[in-house]
């Protein structure tokens, strides 16, 4: 095990452990979800790299993302969610469009 998966479990299993021996301590009040994110490579590599995931999951591959060029599959346990996402390069390309402006343009704002 490498010591950034030993250190990713760890502070998976210490915010667990808190709340499981401190019942006074509220649990929070929106869902969890964890994040795999492949290295940036061809559509066809990143979406292998899912589908494997996938596989050791026994989960299948959301198909809401694909329209946004995004490939990925999930599973849940209660409030909390593992998802893998491949960022293909059509949403890659829509980000990059989406952001080209960003800074260039500033609003009129009325004087104060």
């Amino acid at each position: 095990m490498t010591p950034d998966r030993a250190a990713y479990i760890t502070g998976l299993r210490d915010p667990a452990d808190l709340l499981d021996t401190n019942p006074d301590i509220p649990t929070p009040c929106q869902d969890v979800t964890a994040y795999y994110l492949p290295t940036t490579a061809p559509d066809p590599q990143m979406r292998a790299d899912i589908d494997n995931i996938a596989a050791y999951l026994g989960s299948t591959i959301d198909p809401t993302g694909l329209p946004g060029g995004h490939y990925r599959t999930s599973i849940t346990f209660g409030p909390v969610e593992y998802r893998a996402v491949a960022v293909l390069a059509k949403g890659r390309a829509r980000h990059d469009a989406d952001s080209s402006y960003t800074g260039c343009i500033r609003p009129d704002t009325p004087d104060e």
